[in-house]
């Protein structure tokens, strides 16, 4: 690729990535100052309060968005790809199992705080299209009743067109979010000309004299400031869609420009006219403009919602490939970029469960209280699982990683502490759901773990299958074509190999037990991939290893074998359709039992995750306790 072409596609992903990645924390303008220096926080509008307020805001961002996110955590990428589970992967690689008491808090923190982000995934496109339709109130205030039926059929349709792909979003998406920072900034900076003294809260001092005034009062508004940093997560967790240089671009020299000029044009506004104050954002623009604002801000909004989204479906994937979800389809989206993809069920639980989020709160000030505490526990797991990743993969000493871990350990707890006293008013929103994620994530790994102990009791190596038959007198008859037969257990008989075998006593001339081994790491490079092993008598062991960002389609595996040969046309495939019951005889609790079986029953079919033809597949029934 030439220097010129190069320079061409970057500039691609960064636009791109502004209408994906940058939607959530780009529309944060919206409510912000709004809920920062709201009648519920009983807060003076006086020069120290809106000082402080900026000041707040200002040095969260730069701290938790510049120094954290995009100066650390974007380091900590696995071959490329980000997120929680990502963070997840790379301990459990360095690790091997060395310490097991560690690996499981870490894992059980890479739950909790997954789970958080997916319900996040819920609250983000509730609260920016809310907040944006909620100008209708302003502009035109006899349809401020259109309000919620307005906001509800934009977020339907937003998820409909999940379906087209990250990047074709992007392109549509791109355009429309330059015009919405171009336009922010441009208010912004017509209210600092009116009062251009708001600069000045840039000085940390300001924060030190907002708290001599409120006390321990003020630590509570950060519950709100916290508004500003949310999408600083998502920024990690699309970096799979982009790669680190188009986001740390992108935000440099369009989007953190454009959103300081915002925060302290509504800021020195409020100074101006503190009537202003109940809808800061709003009270920039000029009459004239209202109008072709809430325009621009819905636009921006609906955009808005797509940081979160995308994330959501990587950490689906993630999580479903680590084993802590049941299989789902997934849809590749883009021919370039692997990260790029749509999660069918996901998308279509999200939007439910958006509906339901707006149809509850019914405006962006009950949700804002919703907000906070998923964001602010999602970014204080994230900070835990980078601590341990400094130390397992790139080796610091303890002092190192304490200090830098600590201090942003440290603003996220002081954020959380902020945001403790919304669980009674909508935070417990988002823990209730994190609890469910929780819980379905926990029990389909025990679940798995202990059904795949109980099978393995039961296996037999498959070498010595084969030695018994090469030396049996009862071989069974052998009939032309190929078997293939999965097993997740690599190097053992099949069980429905032997279910086969016990009522047919019919073998393949050519059968293959095939393996896919999930690797930790998003990509496994095409040599080494594939791995096939001549057994004698016709019997042969393929494994493939996987990434967990990646799908196995079994048909173009066996046809690139080299040894032996397949023709495509003359295999059956052999799978098991597997009934659980509950036997009450595992570690598991009866409800555990029940959602396992439940989640098991609707898991998407092996036959269709592995592409497998349907018109050669041989499905026979077996039975398995749980």
């Amino acid at each position: 690729m030439s220097k010129q072409q190069h320079q061409k596609g970057l500039i691609g992903l960064c636009l791109t990535a502004v209408g994906v990645v940058f939607g959530d924390i780009g529309t944060s303008p919206l409510y912000t100052i709004k809920e920062s220096l709201g009648e519920h926080y009983r807060l003076s509008h006086d020069p120290v309060t809106i000082f402080g307020v900026m000041s707040l805001v200002f040095w969260a961002m730069t701290i938790v968005v510049v120094v954290k996110y995009l100066g650390y955590i974007l380091r900590a990428d696995n071959h490329g790809e980000g997120g929680i589970m990502s963070l997840l992967a790379l301990v459990l690689t360095a690790d091997n199992g060395k310490r097991i008491r560690a690996l499981g808090l870490v894992s059980a923190l890479a739950i909790v705080g997954t789970s958080l982000l997916l319900s996040d995934g819920v609250i983000t496109p509730a609260i920016t299209v809310l907040s944006a339709v909620e100008g209708l109130e302003v502009a035109l205030p006899h349809l401020g009743a259109a309000v919620l039926p307005v906001s509800l059929l934009i977020l339907v349709g937003l998820f409909l067109v999940q379906k087209f792909g990250t990047d074709r979003i992007g392109r549509v998406f791109g355009p429309v979010m330059l015009l919405w920072f171009f336009t922010i900034g441009t208010l912004g900076l017509g209210g600092i000309l009116h009062h251009p003294e708001i600069l000045g809260a840039v000085n940390p001092l300001h924060m030190v004299r907002f708290f001599g005034q409120y006390g321990w009062h003020g630590v509570l508004v950060l519950g709100s400031v916290v508004l500003c940093i949310t999408g600083g997560e998502a920024l990690y967790a699309d970096m799979g869609h982009f790669g680190p240089r188009p986001i740390r671009l992108s935000w440099a020299f369009l989007v953190m420009p454009c959103l300081l000029l915002s925060y302290f044009g509504q800021c020195a506004s409020v100074l101006v006219d503190p009537s202003g104050v109940a809808n800061p954002f709003y009270s920039l623009s000029p009459a004239w403009f209202t109008l072709p604002l809430l325009f621009i801000s819905t636009s921006a909004a609906i955009i808005a919602s797509q940081s979160l989204i995308t994330g959501s479906f990587s950490l689906a994937q993630q999580a479903m490939q680590l084993g802590y979800l049941p299989r789902v389809q997934v849809q590749h989206t883009s021919h370039s970029v692997h990260g790029q993809i749509y999660v069918p069920v996901v998308n279509y639980l999200l939007m439910a469960a958006c509906l339901a989020c707006v149809l509850f709160f019914r405006s962006s000030t009950n949700l804002a209280a919703a907000y906070g505490i998923a964001v602010m526990g999602t970014m204080t797991i994230t900070t835990c699982l980078f601590f341990a990743v400094t130390l397992t993969v790139w080796k610091w000493p303890l002092w190192r990683a304490a200090l830098i871990c600590g201090g942003f350990l440290l603003i996220d707890l002081v954020f959380t502490a902020g945001n403790v006293v919304k669980i009674a008013h909508g935070g417990w929103y988002p823990l209730a759901m994190g609890a469910v994620l929780f819980a379905v994530m926990t029990t389909w790994k025990k679940g798995s773990r202990e059904l795949n102990r109980r099978v393995r009791q039961s296996l037999m190596p498959l070498e010595y299958f084969v030695r018994d038959i090469a030396h049996s007198q009862n071989a069974p008859l052998r009939v032309p074509g190929v078997a293939v037969f999965l097993t997740q257990n690599s190097g053992t008989v099949p069980r429905i190999m032997l279910h086969h075998l016990k009522h047919t006593k019919v073998l393949h001339e050519t059968v293959i037990v095939l393996s896919v081994l999930v690797e930790r790491q998003p990509v496994v490079e095409r040599e080494g991939r594939v791995t096939a092993r001549a057994l004698g008598e016709g019997f042969y062991q393929v494994d493939v290893h996987q990434g967990y960002m990646e799908n196995i389609y079994v048909p173009a595996i066996l046809k690139g074998l080299g040894e032996p040969r397949i023709n495509l046309n003359q295999v059956s495939y052999y799978m098991g359709h597997i009934t659980l019951i509950d036997s009450g005889r595992t570690q598991l609790a009866r409800w555990q039992r029940m959602l396992f079986i439940f989640l098991s029953r609707n898991a998407r079919s092996a036959r269709t995750f592995f592409g497998i033809p349907p018109g050669r597949v041989v499905e026979l029934g077996l039975q398995d306790e749980i």
